[in-house]
């Protein structure tokens, strides 16, 4: 399944990458360049894949790392709320 960012999260981008704010709680996260780019390809509607191969293009990251990092960061997003599956 696709994940999709949780109804209640804003997201905005900066100079240097994303800033993500839940709304419910007031708790907001400021995302690396790499992180920006998996959750603006998986907030555009692409899925995991699509974040995986946007990775490798835009940094120096083999395919294998950026299928690894993308799913960490998913995870983690879907644990603190802000992304669901």
């Amino acid at each position: 399944m696709t994940p999709l960012m949780a109804e209640q999260v804003s997201v905005v981008e900066t100079e240097y990458g994303m800033v993500l704010l839940d709304e419910r709680t007031g708790e907001y996260w400021q995302l690396t360049p790499s992180a920006s780019t998996i959750v603006a390809r998986i907030r555009d509607g692409g899925g995991v894949e699509e974040a995986v191969v946007a990775l490798t293009r835009a940094f120096d990251v083999n395919e294998e790392t950026a299928r690894r990092d993308t799913l960490a960061l998913v995870e983690r997003l879907v644990q603190l709320q802000v992304m669901t599956r």
